[in-house]
């Protein structure tokens, strides 16, 4: 736990983690220790960098010693939330949802520690209470405090009820859902205190307007911002795809590209936002930065920082080698997958193995026949100025013969001319 003296409201609101918040919740914080619960809806097998923030909230919510509960939403998962779509969601089986909630909780426990003797956190299942509710009992009970003129004027509503498509009267009735959770949280667990991203204000709000209707007593939200970089663009995404915190769906390797390519306007922010790093340390980096930008150390701290934090420690030496692979660094120990990721973006070609005696490959065939240079000549010119690379070493002769496991788990070989100019080629039958 933190011996900060702060409380975690000054703490979230120095880091600019702050959008919103119901009246009273600084004090509130800043006096005792809460239970607190953030949910997080099964809709894909895997979550992506934007859940980062209310994650990592979480888990600094548990080292000042607040109880935390992360809620994966297997009930409300089967609904969808409309906030930010545009459109209706393609509805889920029981199964679907099930296996993504299963997904989620291995991600979470990433971040927040569930062995605390004193202070574990938790995750719970919406699944467990809302599957076992009854329709007309719950219009009756729950339904009765909700004004639809008020359900009417949320901005996720809106901006659905003006297009031609419209809203379901599924997704119209998720915000119930949420604020029962709140409800039964608070009634079950003495939960105080709901935390989400800015488009669930509406949900939040909600839901402690349904506990002070319910049971006369006050709950509390906060909301954190939603990550933008500084030109106002989506925050998330690179080459136009999610970037996800599944090392199937996004490698380590991406993962740490994706952190090392921030650009200089938003690296101290994001530190702030997706580092555990104190205010000091920042603020160092904000220095060196003024100092020596072209040294990118901000941006490498916080490529390390993250991938290690969410893949391991072994994980993020493999992205550090596989990122040095493309300054010339050595290709030892790296798999095909590996070769993959890094050149996904260079040009490839393909060598047939016909063309491979039981030893290997002329290099000249091996750089004409894969199509990386256009004829003998101008391989024996490109190995004579000392310019042809394979697997990252030089190549001295144009008589070398590369032998076939120079092929990286029988599939790929780096071709490089010159400093930057890769292409990699597969070996196939």
């Amino acid at each position: 736990m933190t011996t900060n003296t702060r409380s975690i409201f000054d703490e979230l609101r120095w880091r600019g983690l702050i959008h919103d918040y119901v009246e009273g919740v600084d004090k509130l914080l800043a006096e005792q220790k809460v239970t607190l619960y953030n949910g997080f809806d099964p809709t894909a097998d895997s979550l992506h960098v934007g859940h980062l923030v209310p994650m990592l909230a979480l888990a600094r919510f548990q080292r000042f010693g607040h109880h935390v509960m992360a809620l994966a939403g297997g009930g409300t998962g089967m609904i969808g939330d409309p906030s930010g779509k545009t459109d209706e969601r393609s509805l889920l089986s029981v199964d679907e949802v099930q296996y993504n909630v299963e997904k989620i909780k291995k991600q979470l426990a990433r971040f927040l520690d569930f062995e605390s003797p004193t202070n574990p956190a938790r995750i719970i299942n919406n699944a467990d209470w809302l599957m076992q509710l009854k329709l007309i009992d719950f219009l009756r009970d729950i339904g009765k405090h909700f004004s639809v003129n008020s359900m009417l004027a949320k901005d996720s509503v809106q901006s659905r009820i003006t297009r031609e498509s419209g809203i379901s009267y599924t997704e119209f009735s998720y915000s119930l859902l949420q604020s029962y959770d709140f409800l039964y949280l608070f009634e079950t667990e003495g939960c105080l205190l709901q935390t989400g991203g800015s488009d669930q204000w509406g949900n939040i709000t909600a839901g402690f307007d349904l506990i002070r209707r319910k049971t006369g007593q006050s709950a509390y939200g906060i909301t954190f911002p939603l990550v933008k970089k500084k030109d106002g663009t989506k925050f998330g995404k690179t080459a136009g795809n999610s970037v996800w915190l599944d090392s199937a769906r996004t490698s380590p390797y991406k993962f740490y590209q994706f952190w090392l390519n921030t650009d200089d306007g938003d690296v101290i922010n994001y530190l702030k936002v997706f580092t555990f790093f104190e205010e000091a340390k920042i603020q160092s980096f904000e220095s060196e930065m003024a100092a020596h930008p072209e040294l990118r150390s901000a941006q490498k701290a916080l490529a390390r920082e993250m991938t290690a934090l969410m893949h391991g420690e072994s994980a993020l030496d493999q992205a550090l080698k596989a990122s040095d692979v493309l300054f010339g660094g050595t290709l030892d120990g790296l798999t095909a997958d590996d070769l993959n990721d890094i050149f996904s973006d260079v040009p490839r070609g393909h060598i047939s193995r016909s063309l491979l005696d039981a030893d290997g490959i002329s290099i000249i065939s091996l750089l004409v026949d894969s199509g990386f240079l256009k004829s003998k000549g101008e391989a024996k010119r490109a190995i004579a100025e000392g310019g042809i690379n394979v697997n990252n070493q030089r190549v001295a002769e144009d008589s070398a013969f590369i032998p076939t496991d120079s092929f990286i788990d029988g599939k790929f070989i780096v071709l490089r001319r010159g400093k930057k100019n890769y292409y990699l080629v597969a070996l196939e039958d």
